[in-house]
């Protein structure tokens, strides 16, 4: 790798660019951030035509989803290791060139072994990015325009993957399934210039990058690839395997998560007995603020991410809707959230993140619920509204948990803390995807139904009607958690280094 270049350092990109910089930089990383997200969710539209393609069952078509949150969940926990030791532009630059190439590849595939290898990488690179947008509001925005900087990235962010199931469901019918993947590289693309352009050769605090530093802490991140490949396995198991086999799973999670634990305790307490730093730095949690929001991130993942999976099966499978016009349903909410956002978080400039919160988990549980008002013979206007009134609710949650969460930390562990909160909601999301999808086979089942029955039913719709009577119900526990999010009233320091 070449050596840095002087005239692209934090310093040398202020003083070119001026007070506005800061913007241009979180410019650059949104539509990283866009392309890794809409790469998240835009594949769920496509999994019932990719399903008959590949001719496969429930069980494997869920690992389209599944594998490449299982990726994205473990990478995050070395973005503040790369950003270390390479610095911004580089770890930025490589990550959108693995979500290009992934794109290209699961676009071409002719084998369903490469369709999940190309969401695997494509999961890797968005793991990498998705904590950089928080670190840089947290770093270059003061406190009083913090909760500004989030609404408006949180707006530019859901816009593609709102807009994205309108466009992907008539790709889908048009095209099939392949144009899905081909959807991220234009933003692939774009974020390539702009990384070149706008985004620093630093690592963040403007410090030039140590890639004499320490070594990556391998051992800790094979430990928690194994530990959430058993968990979600496990879940697997519980729907089509043995119940030895499931607790043997749940069994090598638990051990993999209490020799992480212990792993990282020890790189923590012990620093000079290795060269490696922790990948968890376990001192976070002695925060009160970010312990409660990793709680409500996990749950809020689960949640959230559970019904992002289950909304497109469920307006497909039960209200027998095209790929095209569950596309032209969820556009709508996807709009209302974005300006959602943006109003929130200049909210959150002045209101108790904790009460923001509270209201969206609020505002999500009662779209969860409300869905068992819609039967096959209602008018669509209803599920219009229950999307998007579960859409303002997130509003309410995506510009305020992060801050809510970090706002006491210290600048040192701003990097480690926006992984951790990233990690505990895409585990989350990928336990919420498992969930769901095991408690609606469980529950067809129950009913004497089965997705492959190629007409509807009332018992078709009531069991979907109880796995969303589910994410309610956590959603409703979650917010427990977010009223122990209140702030003491305290200053925060000056944020002025990226």
């Amino acid at each position: 790798m070449p050596p840095a270049d002087p005239s692209a350092s934090l310093t040398a990109l202020r003083e070119r660019y001026g007070v506005r910089y800061r913007w241009l930089l979180l410019l650059s990383v949104m539509v990283g951030t866009m392309a890794s997200i809409m790469s998240s969710t835009i594949v769920n539209v496509a999994i019932p035509d990719m399903s008959q393609h590949f001719a496969l069952g429930q069980e494997r078509a869920q690992w389209v989803t599944s594998g490449f949150m299982v990726a994205m969940t473990v990478s995050m926990l070395t973005t503040p290791w790369l950003l270390a030791r390479y610095g911004y532009r580089h770890t930025y630059s490589a990550c959108m060139g693995l979500l290009l190439a992934g794109g290209v590849v699961g676009g071409f595939s002719n084998d369903f072994n490469w369709v999940l290898a190309a969401r695997v990488a494509e999961g890797l690179a968005a793991g990498i990015v998705q904590p950089i947008p928080a670190i840089i509001i947290l770093r270059a925005f003061e406190p009083n325009e913090q909760g500004r900087a989030s609404g408006i990235f949180g707006m530019g962010v859901v816009l593609a993957p709102a807009i994205g199931p309108s466009i992907g469901g008539v790709l889908v019918d048009w095209f099939g399934w392949r144009s899905i993947f081909f959807m991220v590289v234009p933003f692939c693309l774009a974020s390539l210039w702009l990384a070149r352009t706008f985004v620093p050769v630093t690592s963040p605090g403007g410090v030039a990058a140590n890639r004499e530093g320490a070594a990556l802490d391998w051992r800790g991140l094979l430990l928690a690839s194994a530990g959430t490949l058993c968990l979600l396995n496990g879940l697997v198991q519980l729907r089509g395997g043995t119940p030895w086999v499931a607790g043997s799973l749940f069994a090598g999670s638990l051990a993999a998560l209490a020799a992480f634990l212990a792993l990282q305790w020890r790189l923590l307490h012990h620093p000079a007995h290795s060269a490696r730093e922790p990948l968890m730095n376990l001192r976070l949690f002695a925060h009160r603020q970010f312990a409660m929001g990793s709680i409500v991130s996990f749950i809020y993942g689960t949640a959230l991410f559970g019904s992002t999976y289950l909304l497109p099966v469920y307006m497909q499978m039960a209200l027998q809707l095209s790929p095209s016009y569950v596309g032209t349903i969820l556009l709508p909410a996807g709009l209302v959230l974005a300006v959602t956002i943006a109003i929130v978080g200049r909210l959150a400039d002045r209101q108790p993140t904790y009460r923001l919160v509270s209201i969206g988990l609020a505002l999500l549980a009662a779209s969860f619920a409300l869905m068992l008002t819609v039967h096959l013979d209602s008018r669509i206007g209803w599920l219009v509204a229950w999307a998007i009134l579960g859409r303002i609710g997130l509003g309410f949650i995506l510009p305020s948990l992060s801050l809510g969460a970090m706002r006491g930390l210290s600048q040192a562990l701003i990097p480690q803390g926006s992984s951790v909160i990233s990690f505990v909601r895409m585990l989350g999301g990928a336990v919420g995807v498992s969930l769901c999808g095991i408690a609606l086979e469980w529950r067809l089942a129950a009913h004497g139904d089965a997705l492959a029955n190629a007409a509807s039913s009332p018992a078709r719709l009531a069991a979907f009607n109880e796995v969303f009577i589910g994410l309610a119900l956590l959603c409703a526990l979650a917010m427990v958690a977010a009223w122990q999010l209140r702030e003491h009233p305290t200053r925060h320091p000056a944020r002025k280094d990226a």
